[in-house]
């Protein structure tokens, strides 16, 4: 009877060895994440910021919604922007800072009109 309980402890230390073992398994799965995920995340974020605070008059850009169009006057007080739409009717929209998802260059510009 004895010799069971010797069996059951004996078996509840070695499981309790591999888990240590997994350990540093699980840390490096947990790097990994962080590297590909969160630190990624955080770079595309930081060159967006900077990219908004570069904007200026006659930038040609694109909002998240899909909208082309070229910055008329750029608000830093109330964090908006005034878009020209279209040339020909000299359409405005007032958009926030943070609804601009790029700058176009000028390649890319007659890329997209093609």
């Amino acid at each position: 009877m004895e010799a069971d309980w010797i069996w059951i402890l004996l078996a509840a230390e070695t499981g309790g060895a591999s888990s240590w073992c997994m350990l540093p398994s699980f840390l490096a799965i947990i790097f990994l994440f962080y590297l590909l995920f969160i630190r990624s995340e955080t770079k595309k974020r930081a060159q967006h910021e900077e990219m908004i605070r570069q904007l200026k008059k006659n930038d040609r850009v694109v909002t998240i919604g899909g909208i082309y169009g070229t910055v008329a006057s750029v608000s830093q007080e109330k964090d908006e922007i005034v878009l020209r739409v279209d040339e020909n009717t000299n359409t405005k929209i007032r958009v926030s800072r943070r609804a601009i998802a790029q700058v176009l260059k000028d390649d890319q510009d007659s890329k997209d009109s093609s």
